[in-house]
This record gives C-alpha cells, structure tokens and sequence, in this order.
C-alpha cells in the first residue's frame, strides 16, 4: 500500500475545513433566523401588551375587564402555536442541510475508503487474501451500521414531526373550548 502523499493530505485537510465551515455557516443561518423570529415575536408582544393595558385601562367594570381578558386567550394561544411552528420548521430545515451535506461528505469518504481498499488489494502480496476480505467485511459491516442507523434517525424524525403536528392540531382545537368554558363556569 503506498503512503499518502503531501499533495493528498493537504486537499484532504483543506476539505476538511471547507466542510466543518459549510457546517457552521449553515448553523449561523439557523441561528440568525431563530433570533430574527425571536425579534419578531418580542416586537409584537410588546406592542400588543401595550394595546391591551390601554385597553383594559379604558375598562369600566369587572366584568368588562373579564371579557377583555377572554377575548385575548384565543389569539394568545393562535400565536403561541404559529411561533412554536415556525421554531420548528427553522430547526428541521436547518437539520435537513446539516443532514444533507453530512450524507455528502460520508459518501465522498466512503468512496475514498473504497478506493484505498481497492488499491491495497491491488498492490497486496500473495497470501493476504484473508485480510483483504476480512477489511472489505469490516467496510461493508460499518455502511450497514451507518446506513441502519440513519434509517432510524430518519424514521424517528418522522415519528417526532407526526407528534408535534398531533399536538398541534389538538391545541389548535382545545384553545377555543377554554374561553366557552370559562364562560360557563
């Protein structure tokens, strides 16, 4: 097996660093949004409580008051679930890039692997026939890991997305029935 020239090793670290800052970039951009939205909802809240504490000011009685308050739950709720969604749409794109240039960057290692291997047993003495099957055994045994395991990353991100829009849709219905039955209490 011949050794690994400089050449090699220098384009190997040089994509090495090219990948760990595509990586980052694209986590600063799932940051900069989710603070971007945390702007955004702070912005509202605070104009919003401003126009409610007026509003509440201007109450004449009690029961104004109550009614007030009531009437602000639904809205409150509609965009406790709107904010939730959009945190969670931001960190599943930003996930599915991660994954994405992830599943790049194994393929290309993977390929490479191979690639050694195939060289090695090329250039293999007589008789190492049993090492170079018990290598490719041990490759094909680790993509299989590899493989089963993002298979299940893949299957438990779905069952995750499925219960978060199950929780969802049943917030979005209970969040009406809580001012009626208030009312009736």
């Amino acid at each position: 097996m011949t050794p690994f020239t400089h050449e090699q090793v220098v384009a190997a670290q040089k994509a090495n660093v090219e990948t760990l800052f595509g990586l980052t970039n694209k986590v600063f951009e799932g940051v900069e949004k989710l603070v971007e939205l945390n702007m955004q909802a702070a912005r509202s809240m605070l104009v919003e409580t401003a126009e409610s504490a007026q509003t509440a000011l201007q109450a004449k009685d009690a029961q104004e008051l109550l009614a007030l308050q009531a009437s602000l739950l639904q809205p409150a709720a509609d965009k406790a679930i709107a904010y939730s969604r959009h945190v969670y749409e931001i960190t599943a794109n930003t996930n599915a890039e991660l994954v994405k240039m992830t599943e790049a960057q194994f393929a290309e290692l993977q390929g490479k692997a191979l690639a050694v291997v195939d060289s090695a047993v090329k250039n293999a003495p007589a008789g190492t026939e049993n090492a170079v099957a018990l290598v490719k055994s041990a490759m094909a045994a680790a993509n299989n890991a590899y493989e089963s395991v993002q298979k299940a990353s893949k299957q438990a991100a779905e069952v995750a997305e499925a219960n978060l829009q199950a929780l969802t849709e049943s917030a979005v219905k209970a969040a009406p029935a809580a001012p009626k039955s208030r009312r009736a209490a």
